[in-house]
């Protein structure tokens, strides 16, 4: 079975540019789609790829995160965090439809749209390498590390 092509990402950063997955062929990516800045699972999952990020850089590892926030929002997320890596802000829901996060959910008994928490790990040649959808945060950091490491 042919490797799947990662759909295309290119949205503004926090670091004040576009990043651009095309862009960073050649090296591994993670990016995770999470559904909201400051909220109680996406800040821990935030704070456990800022915790791994050294791990990550030394396997050759880019990582992204993404969700429908402001980059002001982002911002300040980060600054609080202390992140090392840049968020990227989807506020059309481009990149998350494309990438097929967008779900309807279950929200204090009413359905809601939002993001499913979802890692992908974009391989140097562009292709998804793995997947991870519908995450649960505890030891998730983990897992997406061992897989990084067994990329090379």
């Amino acid at each position: 079975m042919p490797a799947t092509k990662a759909p295309a990402l290119a949205l503004p950063s926090t670091d004040g540019t576009t990043f651009d997955l095309a862009a960073a062929r050649g090296a591994p990516v993670v990016v995770f789609f999470y559904p909201k800045d400051n909220t109680p699972g996406c800040t821990t999952e935030a704070a456990g790829f800022r915790d791994h990020y050294r791990a990550f850089g030394k396997a050759g590892a880019t990582i992204v995160g993404v969700s429908r926030d402001s980059l002001k929002s982002h911002a300040s997320f980060r600054t609080k965090l202390g992140l090392p890596f840049d968020l990227l802000s989807d506020p059309d829901e481009t990149a998350c439809t494309a990438w097929g996060v967008m779900k309807m959910k279950n929200m204090y008994g009413k359905q809601v749209r939002g993001i499913e928490r979802s890692t992908f790990v974009v391989a140097a040649d562009g292709t998804i390498a793995r997947e991870w959808r519908g995450v649960k945060v505890p030891g998730h950091v983990d897992e997406v590390l061992a897989f990084v490491g067994t990329l090379k």
